[in-house]
C-alpha cells in the first residue's frame, strides 16, 4: 500500500489538461511499455496523486503506481555562448493488468 493511499486528490479540469504534458516516445519508453508502463512529461510541481487522478480521468484506466524523476537541464554551447536547457519531469505511470493506453493517437 503506497503511502498516498489516504489522501484524494482531484484536481479541476484544467488542471488535469496541464499536468500530462505530452508522452514520451522514445527507444526505452517503448521497453518500458512491455511492463505495462506508459511515461508523460508533466510540470515540476506535479504530485503523483495529482498525475495519477489525472491519467484516471483522461485515458479512463486504473493506476496502480507513479514514478516521478527530475531531470536537471543540461549546460551547452551555442555560438560559443553559454547556456542551460530547463529542467523536466518524467512520470512513469504502472497501469493495471490488462488496461493499456495508446500514446500514438492523442486525447
Amino acid at each position: 500500500m503506497s503511502k498516498f493511499s489516504g489522501i484524494t486528490a482531484k484536481p479541476s479540469k484544467e488542471r488535469i489538461y496541464e499536468l500530462i504534458r505530452s508522452p514520451i516516445m522514445t527507444e526505452k519508453s517503448t521497453m518500458i511499455s512491455e511492463y505495462n508502463q506508459v511515461s508523460f512529461r508533466v510540470p515540476l510541481n506535479a504530485s503523483k496523486p495529482e498525475i495519477k487522478a489525472a491519467v484516471e480521468e483522461l485515458f479512463k484506466v486504473n493506476v496502480t503506481a507513479v514514478n516521478t524523476l527530475r531531470q536537471k537541464g543540461k549546460v551547452k554551447l551555442f555560438r560559443n555562448r553559454r547556456g542551460k536547457r530547463v529542467d523536466i519531469k518524467k512520470a512513469i505511470v504502472t497501469l493495471a493488468e490488462g488496461q493499456s493506453i495508446d500514446v500514438a493517437t492523442g486525447v
